[in-house]
């Protein structure tokens, strides 16, 4: 070896494949791994299904719901739901809990189509439901494409329903209709993101009339008869409910090599498992662990099941209380002295659109778990900007470990940028990065992620809340 090939190893900043020089056994347990995380995804597509599945985990695991726990110490492992749509989950440490948490937040919620208020109409003889789409989506990617429909429908009385209709096999499954290529140049002239409409995203669901010559939109009236006998609603009752319309793909092994995941909903669930099963084998840790599984970070974040409410708060200080130390601005000083990893996915730099990234900045599929310093748009507008101290301190934890990782951001200067949770954390006062799974077509109903990169964000969060 020269001495300029010795010294540029020294120098540069190797960026190397990922999968390269691993042996079949490390290969195996990212194979096994991720056989979990494809489960986990086809287990839950959306929120609500998510907290369940990671509840029952939860408490297999050893945790316990903290309404039961009377006090706390270190060791305890214990979990919050909020409304079914957030989970919080905690170990407490070692270490006095005013000294800091290790936090990790993911989100449960994906972009979807929501069903409007008054969704069922008739027309042509076709039963259709009307949507209103949920999150960051490109409307033509929702058209001609299996979907199933999720959720709860609440009647007046307060009995809930859940809905789950596409995903079985012997289930019907329903779509959204486009126009065949002959009849669409006038479509085919408009702007891409104008090519389907948000209200032509219209789901199909029926098409045989209701046998009484004497009625008006019998097929409508048809749908409404069979949801009647198999669930016992009526119309009003979609005035409380809430439905999403999701893929109805399984979650499936890519490439003749195995090597990646095709799913919906990796944005952000990805993180949510990988930061889910790395608390749930951590005992005894030196700072208390907190894992957060939140909603409603694909439209802001805001609301009650959302990072900007107060929920979480109440969570830390209920844990204050039951450890008998809370006092005045306690809260203030746990969360300033924190550290917290805003776990959600990042774009992978795909060679097909490459224009759209820089090269030298870019998150790669297969090199490990994306790091961004920063978000934001253009000017960082609306970014949480970490620190260099937090920073080193982060490449220190990765580094020590040996764990692949890649410092990156999300699309070339002035066309890219986005939002994450980090910043309601870091307005708190604690350290934050944004650091996840690098993912390819994301936002689609189908997107790809690296098997590889999925056990990286795993070892690196299990490592953050041990050390």
């Amino acid at each position: 070896m020269s001495e300029a090939t010795k010294l540029k190893e020294k120098l540069f900043n190797q960026k190397k494949n990922g999968w390269e020089g691993l042996t079949e056994k490390q290969r195996n347990e990212i194979f096994n791994y991720c056989n979990g995380y494809m489960g986990y995804l086809n287990k839950g597509k959306t929120e609500r299904e998510i907290v369940k599945t990671s509840k029952e985990m939860a408490e297999k695991a050893g945790f316990k719901d903290i309404n039961t726990k009377k006090t706390l110490k270190p060791g305890d492992k214990i979990y919050y739901i909020n409304r079914d749509k957030n989970i919080y989950l905690a170990v407490i440490g070692k270490e006095p809990i005013e000294n800091g948490l290790h936090i990790i937040g993911a989100h449960a919620d994906s972009p979807r189509l929501d069903l409007k208020p008054n969704p069922i109409y008739e027309d042509g003889e076709f039963a259709y439901l009307k949507t209103h789409y949920y999150g960051g989506i490109k409307k033509y990617q929702w058209t001609t494409i299996p979907l199933a429909i999720h959720g709860v429908i609440v009647k007046a009385n307060g009995e809930k329903i859940e809905i789950c209709i596409g995903e079985d096999e012997m289930d019907p499954i329903f779509t959204i209709t486009d126009l065949l290529p002959h009849l669409a140049q006038e479509q085919m002239e408009r702007k891409l993101k104008e090519g389907v409409k948000g209200e032509d995203l219209n789901l199909l669901i029926g098409s045989i009339p209701y046998d009484d010559k004497d009625v008006s939109e019998k097929v409508k009236l048809n749908i409404l008869n069979i949801l009647n006998q198999k669930y016992g609603i009526t119309e009003i009752d979609f005035l409380s409910s809430e439905i999403e319309l999701v893929p109805a793909f399984k979650a499936r092994t890519l490439g003749f090599d195995n090597s990646m995941v095709a799913a919906y909903g990796q944005d952000d669930k990805i993180c949510v498992y990988t930061s889910l099963t790395a608390i749930l084998e951590v005992e005894n840790p030196t700072n208390t662990a907190v894992c957060m599984i939140v909603d409603k970070e694909e439209i802001g974040s805001m609301g009650n099941t959302g990072m900007e409410s107060h929920v979480f708060d109440t969570f830390i200080s209920e844990i204050l209380n039951k450890m008998d130390i809370n006092k005045p601005n306690l809260l203030d000083k746990v969360f300033v002295n924190s550290k917290m990893l805003s776990a959600d996915v990042d774009a992978g730099f795909d060679p097909i659109y490459a224009s759209a990234s820089e090269r030298n900045n870019s998150a790669f599929l297969g090199r490990g778990v994306g790091v961004n310093k920063y978000t934001g748009a253009r000017g960082k507008s609306g970014a949480s900007d970490a620190n260099a101290e937090f920073v080193a301190w982060i490449r220190n934890l990765l580094e020590t470990n040996d764990i692949r990782y890649q410092i990156s951001e999300l699309g070339r200067v002035d066309l890219g940028g986005g939002g994450t949770i980090a910043y309601i954390l870091a307005n708190k006062g604690m350290d934050v990065i944004d650091c996840g799974v690098p993912v390819l077509s994301m936002h689609a109903p189908y997107e790809v992620t690296s098997k590889f990169d999925v056990y990286s964000a795993y070892r690196m969060y299990k490592a953050f809340f041990e050390n």
